[in-house]
């Protein structure tokens, strides 16, 4: 007769074992152009991961656009617990829980930064809230921004952030009809914008002195920017935006510089006509150093720096959605000298790219699995 207790130790062991099993019959090997690596599955039944940043403790937490949860991944058993106390988002079109990121320094004052749509069918915009997390809760919640003006269509809110310096930068999208707020600085559309970390404007933004412009703004004439990261030895910010039928740009940002939506664009619209007259050159305007045609439907940015992946060290990642793959850019002196494309017969929407403190590649997908990039 098998005693209980060896019993239940083994169900234990093979409880293991299956979850072991389940990892490897999951990771599928891929060939790169420098590399072999495998594709694991890290946990699922996440719809629209648009946000991912990781944890002192090594667990993840996602945003779900689509219901508007913030969820907390315990990565080595894909563990999924929603978190309590998440303001409420507005969850139509590209509207929900949008981007999340902790302070540098997270150790040290523990907050959180997390940007969501607001509002309701009527009348809908982005705000960023910081918090900080306590168990499975968010505490001590603050508005710090909202953009203005809010607009009835549930399209096109940006929204991407990064932390440097003590101070927030983050994305805005020109809400799609109103693309031609883009090229104005009244309002927050299309636009970059710095505030500290706070939510307090610094006084030596490049339009806080101009009548009129909001005084956030830190680069304008972007479409709907999707991906925003620091070069991890330059500091640079670099972002990627959506273009409309082809034209997706990929622009280092600097301040006060005008990027041309909708007067320059090197793509047409949905209807194949020309977006405005045509061109895609201006002076005073910023050309992409990179552009894709046709689109790839960027989402989600990281240059690698980790030492898991030597070959690809500074190289860029993105999320390709529209082309369903993972992007990956090489540069020399600021400049794109090579492109591959990973993941092609993938077939899946990748929303979010994000270097893990493994040092793996981590990546979340429409559909709304998180997986995970090893070295073969």
């Amino acid at each position: 007769m098998i005693n209980k207790g060896f019993l239940t130790s083994l169900m234990i062991c093979f409880g293991l074992i299956v979850i072991g099993c389940r990892h490897r019959e999951d990771a599928q090997t891929y060939k790169s152009e420098a590399l072999e690596f495998k594709l694991e599955k890290v946990t699922d039944s996440i719809r629209v991961p648009f946000g991912m940043l990781f944890l002192p403790n090594g667990n993840m937490l996602v945003t779900d656009r689509f219901s508007g949860e913030i969820i907390q991944v315990d990565i080595d058993s894909g563990e999924k617990k929603r978190l309590r106390g998440v303001p409420k988002s507005y969850s139509r079109g590209d509207g929900g829980a949008l981007d999340i990121l902790t302070y540098p320094n997270y150790g040290k004052n523990g907050w959180l930064y997390f940007s969501h749509s607001i509002g309701d069918s009527i009348s809908s915009s982005m705000a960023i809230d910081r918090a900080k997390l306590k168990g499975d809760s968010l505490i001590n919640i603050q508005r710090i921004f909202t953009a203005f003006p809010f607009y009835k269509s549930p399209s096109h809110y940006g929204s991407r952030m990064v932390l440097k310096d003590g101070y927030l930068f983050f994305t805005m999208g020109d809400r799609y009809d109103l693309k031609d707020s883009a090229q104005t600085l009244n309002n927050h559309l299309g636009k970059v914008m710095r505030i500290f970390d706070d939510g307090r404007i610094p006084q030596d933004n490049p339009f806080v002195d101009v009548e009129n412009a909001k005084p956030e703004i830190w680069s304008y004439g972007h479409r709907n920017p999707q991906g925003l990261t620091l070069h991890p030895k330059t500091k640079e910010l670099w972002l990627h935006e959506h273009g409309p039928k082809g034209g997706d740009e990929l622009n280092l940002v600097k301040p006060g510089l005008n990027y041309g939506w909708p007067i320059i664009c090197h793509g047409i619209d949905y209807d194949d006509t020309p977006i405005g007259d045509g061109i895609t050159h201006k002076e005073g305007m910023e050309q992409p150093v990179h552009y894709y045609t046709p689109s790839i439907a960027p989402s989600g940015m990281e240059f690698y720096s980790g030492d898991k992946f030597k070959p690809w060290k500074d190289n860029l990642f993105i999320g390709a959605m529209a082309l369903t793959h993972l992007n990956r850019l090489v540069f020399k002196n600021g400049e794109v000298v090579h492109e591959e494309r990973l993941l092609e017969d993938f077939e899946r929407r990748i929303r979010v790219v994000r270097q893990g403190p493994d040092g793996f590649i981590y990546i979340g997908v429409d559909g709304g699995t998180i997986m995970r990039l090893r070295p073969h």
